[in-house]
C-alpha cells in the first residue's frame, strides 16, 4: 500500500497566526487540491495528521473543525480526490498528550488504524514539528516551503535528509513522476 501523511495548515491550505477558526477562513493552496488527486490517481492513500489547539484553547469547537474538514473533502472531491482519513490532536500547546506533533501519537494511531509500518512513509509538513512527529517512526521527511516552510528551512534542528519542494504539488510531481 502507498501511503503518504499530510499536515493540513500550511500544507494544503494556507496557515495563519490566528489560526483556522471557520470554514470562510479555509482557502486551499494553489494546485494541492489537485495534487491530493493526482496522488490518488496513482493509487496513493492520503491521510492528514494536523494539530489542531485551537480546541482546547477554547477558538472553536469540534462542530466547527468538522464543518472546516468539510470544506476541505467537498473541495477535494469537486477536482476529484479524496483523503482516506483524517487524524487531529486537539489539545492545547502546553498538554502532556501523546498526540501532539512533535510527539508521534497520530502517527502511531495512523499506523494502527491502517495495520502498516511507517517506515519510509513520505510525511509532508511546513513545521519542524511535523517532520519530528514522523521521523519518530521512521517517516520521510518532505518539508515544503508554504506555511512556515521557509522558516523551518532556515532551522538549525531541521532534520538531516529532509526533501524540500515549494510546495505539495512539485512533492507530488516528484513522487509520481
Amino acid at each position: 500500500m502507498k501511503l503518504i501523511i499530510l499536515d493540513r495548515d500550511g500544507v494544503i491550505n494556507y496557515d495563519s497566526d490566528q489560526f483556522i477558526k471557520s470554514p470562510d477562513e479555509w482557502k486551499p493552496i494553489p494546485g494541492s487540491l489537485e495534487a491530493i488527486a493526482r496522488l490518488n490517481q496513482w493509487g496513493w492513500r492520503v491521510i492528514v495528521a494536523s494539530n489542531q489547539s485551537g480546541i482546547g484553547r477554547g477558538l472553536f469547537g469540534m462542530d466547527t473543525l468538522n464543518a472546516i474538514n468539510e470544506k476541505m473533502v467537498k473541495s477535494l472531491a469537486q477536482v476529484g480526490g479524496r483523503l482516506d482519513a483524517i487524524f487531529f490532536c486537539p489539545h492545547a500547546a502546553n498538554s502532556t498528550c501523546n498526540c501532539r506533533k512533535p510527539k508521534p501519537g497520530l502517527f502511531l494511531q495512523i499506523a494502527e488504524r491502517f495495520n502498516v509500518t511507517l517506515a519510509g512513509v513520505p510525511s509532508v509538513g511546513d513545521s519542524l514539528r511535523d517532520l519530528q512527529a514522523g521521523l519518530e517512526v521512521g517517516c520521510k521527511p518532505y518539508l515544503v516551503l508554504t506555511g512556515k516552510g521557509l522558516k523551518t528551512r532556515d532551522d538549525p534542528a531541521l532534520p538531516e535528509g529532509t526533501l524540500i519542494y515549494p510546495d505539495l504539488a512539485t512533492v507530488v510531481a516528484d513522487l509520481t513522476a
